[in-house]
């Protein structure tokens, strides 16, 4: 072996050992500068942390957190009727939030949340690696850092902004536990369609209570919040539901959930719900009446400071009113005929452009519940197809296009012909079939209470809060006709008269002297006088000659003062002889508390619908506190007087206007019609001894509701329908007899006016002898 081949190794090896002196020396150098960088950057954010720290925003938004909860108002049976506030919002602790939810926003947001200290430092080196290696672009900010930034900060992407967030995560994470944290984070953050926190997420998009949730639906709504706007399930469902499998997968990876549960949450079907359905009962216009309590008193913090407004409304008693309303006046609608498409729209004929024209113009429609808005694509003989907003295409055929057959004659005039493009409403009738409806002008209201203490158990201001916010039940002023006759009757009994006494139904001349004005010659509804009759066939036939005549022998004056025992102001019904015909003005509120003195035995309630309001954490900031039947400090009539009134409007659903309602099969109804001049308003007030209900229709222009139309015909349906529902759940009491009544043949009779003592006759002047004038007139003079 020569000399150099002996030598080259141990050159090499020279050469290592000179290189590895070199590394070493400059390692140590590089080592020692890098960690001067990182001393001198410890050293500075610890400068600047000094500098910074005092002057960072105090936390105490966190450390006492106060959500904005809206004014949320509730039947009484726990129903949600409405809900007011810029955000929709509910509080959950967090031992009560469900568990695979909280695995769920860790798995996506922040997996090591429980490890870090507010800041993730592997976290931020994980998400460098992956963005300088060009992976999916990833964030580090942990769920402390997202409830700094939620409460304190701006979403700008700025290093002032990163630097104030990192700071604040650092000083929440000294104050509070980490489940404090992650509890502000749930009820915080946002979630789209105005819901903020996970509590009100699950309503708006499921209509279910959080611990409801399902895996598959926590998930969902855990990948929300990076996109809330554009990626929750009702703005873009596809989009929700590929960020809800990556989560699932996520969730796997973890260990979070096990194959079975990941498996079968990737099958299941969400059922998405439209952003009102939490809404649970239809009572806006008893959420409207609550709010504006509510406001009158808190002002704007009405809709933050979480006030709950618990109703006396019942859910199944209000859900059957608005069926009850909206199903009459849409029967009112078939009796009156088809009106015309609403709109009309030109269709191209390419069907993506004709899509397109359909959905610009059904947005411009407003929607009305159950009534749906369709452009009309096809018209054959009894047959309609027509395409929704949703883009689905219906066929309307037979009896579901009877109302429209007119205007799908060949000759139908322009306005009215339903011809393809022409915008028409559909609606689902009983056996779950489309026909085609409209919306109708006509309003109507209807209310019902307990007529023991004036709890109100449904109330429904009109056909549609959205088109019309107008209440009807507090806010209209209307004539209530000859439903207000038994008040005008319950003054009579006052002054000798009895359900026997013998009064002409004679045509009437009142002259202008006593008028004021001019000469005035009522008519009764039918045009017909029938001559002799009782006071109680009277009021089954609601005859206006009668009531006038009553009228004259208590007074007008007195009839005034009579009726305020009842709650009516006497300025609305003045001292003249037509308020016995019901010219006064009036609603069904006032309405409903006066014919409860007739049902509860004669004592004056106040109409109330709020039980109580608390706050948040549920003190009690209201309580009512009802007039009560029963405690003669609110007498208002005598118990005699109201058991005959009863008596006399049983005869009305019996014998008289009102016999439709013998259909309920119950003896234990009362009520009475009422239709004013050119039926300009109908009405029903009908009651038991548990429950009044009062329902009027009418327009709020005051034109005439057509020349068939009566109370018994529009209003009494209402009623109907209503009580239909309520009045099974509701035994039969009978109302004891009170005492100083007595019964003779058939009759009843105040003890002190039995026959011969009480008034026996009015206007029989023409039927009698003279010496019977005689002395009928000295016994009149006597009342």
């Amino acid at each position: 072996m020569s000399d150099s081949e002996r030598t080259e190794p141990a050159a090499a090896e020279d050469m290592k050992s000179r290189l590895s002196r070199f590394g070493a020396r400059w390692g140590t150098k590089l080592a020692l500068g890098l960690l001067g960088l990182v001393a001198a950057g410890v050293l500075g954010a610890l400068i600047a942390l000094a500098a910074v720290w005092p002057n960072l925003p105090s936390i105490a938004a966190v450390t006492d957190y106060q959500p904005k909860i809206p004014l949320r108002v509730y039947s009484a049976d726990g129903a949600l009727l409405g809900e007011f506030g810029e955000e929709r919002r509910s509080f959950i602790r967090i031992q009560d939030t469900p568990e695979h939810l909280k695995k769920a926003i860790l798995a996506i947001e922040d997996d090591r949340f429980y490890e870090h200290g507010g800041i993730d430092f592997m976290g931020i080196a994980r998400a460098l690696l992956s963005n300088l290696l060009g992976g999916a672009k990833q964030g580090a900010s942990t769920i402390t850092q997202q409830v700094a930034r939620n409460f304190f900060l701006s979403s700008e992407q700025t290093y002032k902004r990163k630097v104030y967030e990192a700071l604040l995560s650092l000083k929440i994470e000294s104050a509070l536990t980490k489940d404090q944290i992650l509890e502000l984070y749930i009820n915080q953050i946002f979630l789209g369609q105005r819901a903020y926190g996970f509590a009100a997420a699950a309503k708006t998009y499921f209509g279910k209570d959080i611990r409801e949730l399902s895996v598959a639906e926590a998930a969902m709504l855990a990948g929300i919040p990076k996109f809330p706007s554009s990626a929750n399930p009702v703005a873009n469902y596809r989009r929700a539901k590929i960020r809800q499998e990556y989560i699932l997968e996520r969730m796997r990876q973890l260990g979070y959930i096990d194959q079975a549960k990941f498996d079968a949450a990737k099958k299941e079907q969400l059922v998405i719900k439209p952003s009102r359905t939490y809404i649970e009962a239809p009572g806006d216009y008893v959420a409207e009446m609550a709010r504006k309590i509510i406001f009158d008193q808190y002002g704007e913090e009405t809709y933050t400071r979480g006030i709950n407004v618990y109703t006396t409304i019942l859910k199944d008693d209000q859900t059957a009113a608005y069926n009850a309303l909206r199903r009459g006046l849409l029967d009112y609608e078939r009796r009156h005929g088809f009106r015309g498409p609403e709109a009309f729209v030109n269709l191209p004929a390419d069907k993506e452009k004709r899509d397109e024209a359909i959905e610009a113009a059904l947005d411009d429609i407003a929607t009305s519940e159950d009534l749906r808005a369709g452009v009309v694509l096809e018209v054959k003989p009894r047959e309609l197809k027509l395409q929704l907003g949703t883009g689905e295409v219906v066929t309307v055929t037979g009896d579901g296009t009877r109302f429209v057959q007119s205007a799908m004659a060949a000759n139908a005039p322009a306005a009215r012909a339903i011809r393809p493009g022409a915008v028409l409403r559909l609606g689902k009738d009983a056996k779950g079939n489309w026909e085609i409806l409209q919306l109708p002008e006509v309003e109507a209201a209807f209310v019902a209470l307990n007529p023991n203490n004036g709890a109100v158990r449904a109330l429904v201001g009109g056909f549609d809060f959205n088109r019309n916010k107008f209440n009807n039940v507090t806010q209209a002023r209307r004539q209530p006709g000859s439903s207000f006759k038994p008040f005008v009757y319950s003054a009579a009994l006052e002054k000798g008269f009895t359900p026997a006494t013998l009064i002409n139904d004679a045509p009437i001349i009142i002259p202008a002297s006593v008028t004021g004005s001019q000469v005035w010659e009522p008519k009764n509804y039918d045009g017909k006088f029938e001559g002799p009759m009782t006071m109680r066939q009277a009021l089954a036939k609601s005859k206006n000659m009668v009531s006038i005549r009553l009228m004259q022998a208590v007074g007008p004056q007195d009839t005034q003062n009579w009726i305020t025992r009842f709650g009516f102001n006497a300025e609305d019904h003045p001292a003249y002889l037509t308020m016995a015909l019901g010219a006064g003005s009036t609603n069904p509120w006032e309405m409903a508390g006066a014919y409860s003195v007739f049902a509860n035995g004669g004592y004056r309630i106040n109409p109330f619908f709020i039980f109580k309001v608390t706050d948040q954490q549920g003190n009690v900031l209201m309580q009512a506190k009802p007039r009560l039947a029963g405690d003669e400090a609110n007498r208002a009539i005598d118990a005699r007087n109201a058991y005959t009134m009863w008596s006399l409007l049983q005869g009305v659903v019996k014998a008289g206007t009102a016999t439709k309602a013998l259909s309920l099969k119950r003896a234990d109804i009362a009520g009475k019609t009422g239709t004013t001049n050119d039926a300009r308003d109908a009405w029903f007030g009908g009651f038991n001894n548990q429950i009044v209900g009062v329902g009027w229709v009418g327009y709020s222009d005051n034109r005439s509701l057509g020349e068939r139309e009566t109370g018994g015909g529009v209003a009494l349906p209402i009623w109907i329908s209503y009580m239909a529902a309520v009045l099974p759940k509701l035994p039969e009491i009978p109302t004891p007899v009170p005492e100083g009544l007595t019964t003779i043949g058939s009759e009843i009779y105040y003890v002190e006016n039995i026959p011969g003592q009480g008034v026996s006759s009015l206007g029989m002047g023409d039927l009698m002898t003279d010496e019977q004038k005689k002395k009928e007139e000295a016994k009149e003079q006597l009342f």
